[in-house]
């Protein structure tokens, strides 16, 4: 499963970089959500690929319904985050693929293709960028720490807009960063380069090879108030585990979200 994985995100990532080099057309799914043409041909890719291997495992993509099956395997694809990097010529966007048996993550890859930078994990079995095994930091002050966020696409008409905690933790952290991409924030939680993480309203394909590279590098995952991470929730906090409690601080002086409902289509 890893190997036909690696090969689907390989080759999506072929897909996406010849159409950054020769620009895309950009079309809006809501006021600041955009989608291209090389999102939709590089999920194709990815569905061609797993479905000629494993055709019937369920698959959960952003792009497009392809139908469900009664499988304890369902792959959740995210072919292009960081659309609106893409679309500006930045080169901060990955693929993100995942795999979970059962409800559990069971695989993870997260693919830059511009930098070549691939991050893969397996439960049990450790994180790794390209050859490098992965460990987050070793940072045990929040004072001390680089934590990273994102902001909904509803952030100029909810109040829930995620401002709030921006706005304290750059008063508690280091620094803050917002790059665009939460499946390559959470890989750079793993690798140790970001201390933590922590974005609202996000979808299951924004974290799911994510918060197994995460933990299987040794961090910890949960939702806001530190309680157990829901992959269709709408919270998530993820850090080296020794800045936890304290982010968990930092996000109670905000405004309560009071997220949690799953939105996982197959329990509707």
């Amino acid at each position: 499963m890893m190997r036909t994985a690696l090969a689907a995100a390989e080759a999506a990532g072929r897909v996406l970089l010849e159409r950054f080099e020769k620009g895309v057309s950009v079309q809006h799914k809501g006021p600041v959500d955009l989608v291209t043409e090389a999102d939709r041909l590089a999920e194709e890719t990815i569905v061609g690929q797993l479905r000629k291997q494993f055709p019937d495992h369920d698959i959960l993509a952003e792009e497009a319904d392809h139908g469900r099956q009664p499988s304890r395997y369902r792959w959740i694809i995210d072919p292009l985050d960081g659309t609106t990097n893409f679309a500006h010529g930045f080169p901060w966007f990955a693929i993100s693929i995942a795999l979970t048996m059962a409800g559990e993550p069971a695989l993870g890859i997260i693919y830059n293709p511009f930098h070549k930078a691939l991050f893969r994990a397996e439960k049990g079995q450790g994180a790794f960028l390209n050859d490098v095994k992965l460990h987050v930091s070793a940072t045990d002050r929040l004072d001390q720490s680089l934590v990273a966020t994102g902001f909904p696409y509803d952030r100029k008409t909810s109040s829930l807009n995620n401002y709030d905690h921006f706005v304290n933790f750059q008063q508690a952290a280091l620094a803050c960063r917002r790059a665009g991409a939460a499946s390559l924030d959470l890989a750079y939680v793993a690798a140790g380069s970001f201390d933590g993480y922590w974005e609202m309203k996000l979808q299951p394909w924004d974290m799911a090879a994510g918060i197994l590279l995460v933990e299987e590098a040794g961090g910890r995952v949960s939702d806001f108030t530190g309680g157990r991470f829901d992959l269709f929730g709408a919270e998530i906090l993820a850090s080296n585990g020794r800045i936890h409690q304290a982010m968990i601080d930092i996000l109670r002086q905000g405004k309560q979200p009071g997220f949690g409902r799953s939105n996982d289509p197959a329990s509707q």
